[in-house]
């Protein structure tokens, strides 16, 4: 039995499909969220990452549970996060922790106080874990930012499933 609201519209909400699409007009930025259980280093691509608080510094991002980094995060060993920004020259990067790997090799990581971070993006942050939300097929991990530094290069863009440059 489907239930509907007042209006009579289904309340199971809008298809996946129709959800995404819809979405998929917001022009986001391109992360990688790396972290690391002190012997696995891994990276994932995100655009479903927000700033949340200017004062204490906070962050968001929002982790499929199928995702390894999931499983990565979860770990109560695992206290800290980094997010990457990519740069316009970075969408190879993108597709690697997005499931279309390239060789490893060329993943310029690098490590700050451990945590691995990728080289040449336009900015890092790095984020201990403040909270985590459950929320429906994902997890979004609140960050607080213990660091970050930044670049003034160009970012790599994310509209409508595919990556464009600022002109």
């Amino acid at each position: 039995m489907t239930s509907t609201n007042a209006t009579g519209r289904d309340q199971s909400g809008v298809t996946p499909l129709e959800f995404r699409e819809t979405l998929g007009r917001f022009a986001s930025g391109v992360t990688i969220i790396t972290a690391t259980d002190g012997q696995t280093r891994r990276g994932m691509t995100a655009s479903a990452f927000v700033s949340v608080s200017l004062t204490p510094p906070l962050i968001l991002v929002s982790v499929d549970h199928r995702a390894h980094m999931y499983q990565l995060l979860s770990e109560e060993s695992v206290t800290h996060f980094g997010v990457n920004v990519l740069s316009s020259t970075q969408k190879h990067l993108s597709d690697h922790f997005a499931g279309r790997p390239g060789p490893e090799d060329a993943v310029p990581w690098f490590a700050h106080e451990g945590l691995p971070l990728i080289g040449g993006s336009v900015a890092q942050l790095v984020c201990r874990k403040q909270q985590v939300i459950e929320a429906g097929d994902h997890t979004l991990y609140l960050g607080f930012v213990e660091y970050s530094r930044y670049t003034d290069d160009d970012p790599l863009v994310y509209f409508r499933g595919q990556y464009h440059e600022l002109v």
